[in-house]
C-alpha cells in the first residue's frame, strides 16, 4: 500500500493591511497586493499584472482562511508551512496566522509549521524605492537594509520560547516522529548573529532541550538548503555541508525555491526542473539527513521592480508543473525510509510569481494538478 505524501506549501503572510509597519512598503493598506496590482509586463508576451479569482483579499481574516483552507485540503494540500518574522526585538507579519488561520474554526484540515524567515529586508518589498535594488553598490546595499534578521543569543532565547508557548503546542501544528518542525531560512545569518559557529551549536541545543522541558518529544530542525549553505566557516576552514547538518542537529533539509536546488540557471520551465530533479539527488548524497524534495510553480518577481528583471521563469503552465509534481513524487517513493513529505513553493508568492491560489490566467490549474498527482 503507497503512503499518503504529505503536501507542504509556503505562506507569505503578506498579503494583510493589519500589520501597521508594513504600511511604510504598501500604503494603501492591503499589503504586498498593492504590488500586484501595478505590475506591469517587461515584454511583449509577458502577463502581468495577474488577478487572483478570490479576489485582494485580506488573508488575516478567519473567515478568508477558512475558505482558503476548504480549497487547499480539497485539493490535496494538508500542511501549510508560514514565512514567519523577528525584527527589532519583536515578531512581524504574524497577523495571518495568528488572526487568519489559528482563529479558522478548521485548521485541523490544514496542519501548519513555521519557517523562521530570518533574512534581512532592503527596499525589494517596496517598489517605489526599487531601484535601490539591482546594480548596487555595496555602500548602497548596506544603506538599503531597513531589518535585520540577526538576533544574539539574549534574541534567540526570546524567540525560542514564543514559538514553544505560542505554536509548537498548538494541535494543529505538524510534527515528524511527533516533533514539531521548525526549518530555518538563513543558516549564515543566524550564525553571524549568534556569533559564530560553535555558539549556533549550543543555541540550538539548547532550544532542542526547551521543547522536551516544555513537554514536547523534542524539536525537528528543518535547514533550507541554500548554495549559500556551503560557505559556513569555522576558524577560517569551509566546512562540508554534510558537517553543518550534522554538528548543528539539523533532523532534515528541503528548500525554499526550486532554484536552490539548481546548479544551473535556466528560463524554460521543464529545463529548470530537470536540473533541480539532478540536485534533490546531489543534496541527499551530501546530506547525512532525509532532504525532502521542493516543487516551486515558478520565478518571476517582476512585480517588485520599476525596471525589467533580468531572470524570469516562463513555461510554467499547469502541466508542466504536474510533471514536476511527479517526479518529486517518484523521488520519495525511491526513499520509502523517509517521512514522506514534499514542500511547494508557493500557496501565494505572487510577487514572486510562484503561487497555487487560483488566477484568471490558468483558474485553478496549479492547485487541480496538485490533486491530480496526490489525491484530494
Amino acid at each position: 500500500m503507497k503512503r499518503k505524501i504529505d503536501v507542504a506549501a509556503f505562506v507569505w503572510p503578506a498579503y494583510t493591511g493589519d500589520e501597521l509597519r508594513t504600511r511604510i512598503f504598501w500604503p494603501e493598506g492591503i499589503g504586498e497586493w498593492e504590488s500586484v496590482k501595478l505590475a506591469k509586463p517587461s515584454f511583449e508576451g509577458h502577463l502581468w499584472p495577474r488577478v487572483p479569482l478570490w479576489g485582494y483579499v485580506n488573508e488575516a481574516d478567519k473567515s478568508v482562511m477558512e475558505m482558503e483552507i476548504e480549497q487547499a485540503a480539497s485539493h490535496g494540500v494538508n500542511v501549510f508551512i508560514y514565512d514567519w518574522y523577528w525584527y527589532d526585538g519583536r515578531p512581524f507579519l504574524e497577523n495571518c496566522l495568528n488572526d487568519g488561520y489559528l482563529k479558522a474554526e478548521n485548521n485541523g484540515k490544514v496542519k501548519f509549521y513555521l519557517m523562521w524567515a530570518n533574512h534581512d529586508i532592503g527596499y525589494s518589498w517596496d517598489i517605489r524605492n526599487s531601484d535601490m535594488e539591482g546594480d548596487y553598490t555595496l555602500e548602497q546595499l548596506g544603506k538599503s537594509m531597513l531589518y535585520t534578521g540577526e538576533v544574539d543569543r539574549a534574541g534567540f532565547e526570546k524567540v525560542g520560547r514564543r514559538l514553544i508557548e505560542r505554536y509548537f503546542k498548538h494541535p494543529s501544528y505538524y510534527t515528524i516522529d511527533g516533533k514539531p518542525v521548525l526549518m530555518i531560512f538563513s543558516l549564515p545569518v543566524l550564525i553571524k548573529g549568534l556569533g559564530g559557529f560553535k555558539q549556533t551549536e549550543e543555541a540550538l541545543r539548547w532550544l532542542k532541550e526547551e521543547c522536551k522541558k516544555a513537554g514536547l518529544a523534542g524539536l525537528h530542525l528543518q535547514l533550507n538548503q541554500h548554495p549559500v549553505c556551503y560557505e559556513i566557516y569555522e576558524d577560517g576552514r569551509l566546512l562540508p555541508i554534510g558537517e553543518v547538518i550534522g554538528r548543528l542537529g539539523f533532523d532534515s533539509t528541503t528548500n525554499y525555491q526550486m532554484l536552490n536546488a539548481c546548479r544551473e540557471r535556466e528560463r524554460d520551465y521543464a529545463a529548470m526542473v530537470g536540473y533541480a530533479e539532478a540536485g534533490w539527488e546531489r543534496m541527499s548524497a551530501d546530506s547525512p539527513v532525509p532532504y525532502f524534495p521542493q516543487v516551486s510553480v515558478g520565478w518571476d518577481n517582476t512585480p517588485r521592480f520599476k525596471r525589467p528583471r533580468k531572470y524570469i521563469i516562463t513555461g510554467n503552465t499547469p502541466e508542466r508543473f504536474k510533471d514536476a509534481l511527479l517526479r518529486a513524487k517518484a523521488f520519495l517513493e525511491k526513499h520509502p525510509e523517509r517521512h514522506p513529505l514534499i514542500t511547494v513553493n508557493s500557496w501565494n508568492e505572487w510577487t514572486e510569481g510562484s503561487y497555487l491560489e487560483p488566477d484568471t490566467l490558468y483558474g485553478y490549474g496549479y492547485l487541480d494538478a496538485i490533486g491530480e498527482v496526490f489525491g484530494k
